[in-house]
């Protein structure tokens, strides 16, 4: 039997932090009852950051990320080290803060405090290794502070750690995909080109997300290719609830459905879901200014192999200067940091995030936003650039209600 996969991005993170050697990684290894984390008596053995995709009953999908020590050796591999892990905060949903309970505590747990409640995660704090006691200098610190007590050695207090995490964690973490926008019964068709970019034997991840969701809410989904599209519409005894495209083919198959059948994109959908799609919205109307010599930064959130045909390295690019009437300077940057300043930048053009949780994409959305910078996303960039947009945001009556006036040219 195949298990039933949930994407990272989708799962609740829980991120584990500490000094050196104060056994992160054996809780790990108690919690999720598995090997997950090297564990060993060297300080530092764990040096980059240990993903581990499980299902923790009753809160559903999660990470459990482990880390490495925060408070390591001031050189250049500890220097890295210590930006890894803190890297790691911008995707934590909960972050369990490891004590030595027969070490020491203070400033260095503060300081975790702070950086996890100055980016919202919640916080649980973990006494650690209480078979050996508790040392005067942590007995202080944790007083008057909610923590739970555990020996990993001993699998003493592990499912107080589940308990806590099941009290805190929020009942949803990201908005659905779809299935708030059509009823019981309703039709949404899916019209997914298959190009080079489309893996072999599969589809992409927001094309199986659509999906499972219009299945979940008990919509009736129907799938096709562009070329196929007339022959599905006929199909149909009454027009669908809503039809979702890839974004190449938006102004192809916008011309070919009615106007009153809601139009958006896998891209729309997916950004509405993992970030602040208001705000995506908003940043799309900079594109009127833009003028040649402007610089464009290209986000990707994945590293991929270009294709001949890569929509944010080709396509997108030169959609924009015939835009902007050329000239344009367009830098793409893969992965997950953005280039240590973008103030340069007249525009960021962020791709979906389907690879990202929400709360790390909220994250990259509010470093454009601290540097003055508009930010759209694919999905809205190319609904303005083909003449689709406002209507691909009617089906989110709130964002529609406010950009509904604008059409692709004609404030240009």
């Amino acid at each position: 039997m195949v298990k039933a996969k949930t994407i990272r991005g989708d799962r609740l993170h829980i991120a584990f932090f500490g000094r050196r050697n104060v056994g992160k990684s054996s809780l790990i290894n108690a919690l999720t009852k598995q090997q997950v984390s090297i564990v060993s008596e060297v300080p530092g053995t764990t040096t980059d950051p240990v993903f581990k995709s499980m299902e923790l009953a009753p809160v559903g999908p999660v990470v459990i990320v482990d880390t490495a020590g925060m408070d390591d050796l001031f050189n250049d591999l500890g220097g890295e080290r210590i930006k890894r892990s803190e890297r790691i905060l911008s995707k934590t949903d909960i972050g369990i803060i490891v004590i030595d309970s027969s070490g020491k505590a203070g400033e260095f747990e503060e300081r975790l405090i702070k950086l996890l409640e100055k980016n919202n995660s919640s916080v649980i704090i973990v006494l650690n290794k209480t078979d050996a006691g508790i040392s005067e200098n942590v007995s202080q610190w944790v007083e008057n502070k909610d923590v739970i007590k555990v020996s990993a050695k001993e699998l003493k207090g592990i499912e107080d750690i589940k308990t806590r995490i099941i009290e805190i964690a929020p009942p949803e973490w990201e908005p659905p995909f779809l299935n708030d926008l059509v009823k019981k019964g309703e039709t949404v068709l899916l019209v997914i080109p298959i190009d080079t970019g489309a893996p072999k034997g599969r589809l992409i991840m927001p094309q199986v997300k659509a999906l499972r969701d219009a299945l979940d809410g008990h919509a009736v989904a129907l799938m096709c290719k562009e070329s196929e599209l007339e022959q599905a519409l006929g199909a149909l005894k009454k027009p669908p609830a809503l039809v979702v495209i890839d974004s190449q083919v938006f102004a192809l198959v916008a011309a070919k459905i009615p106007e009153s059948v809601l139009l958006t994109s896998f891209s729309i959908l997916s950004i509405r879901q993992k970030g602040d799609l208001n705000e995506m919205v908003n940043g799309v109307l900079a594109v009127k200014e833009l003028k040649p010599g402007d610089r464009i930064l290209i986000a990707e959130s994945c590293s991929h192999h270009p294709l001949e045909d890569d929509i944010g390295r080709i396509k997108i690019p030169k959609w924009l200067n015939e835009f902007a009437g050329g000239d344009l300077i367009i830098d793409t940057v893969p992965g997950c940091e953005y280039p240590d300043d973008i103030s340069n930048y007249s525009l960021v053009v962020h791709c979906g995030a389907c690879t990202l949780n929400r709360k790390e994409m909220l994250r990259r959305q509010s470093i454009p936003a601290q540097a003055e910078v508009p930010m759209t996303n694919y999905g809205v960039l190319i609904s303005y650039l083909h003449g689709v947009f406002p209507r691909a945001l009617k089906p989110f009556p709130e964002i529609y209600s406010l950009f509904g006036k604008y059409t692709d040219n004609s404030d240009k």
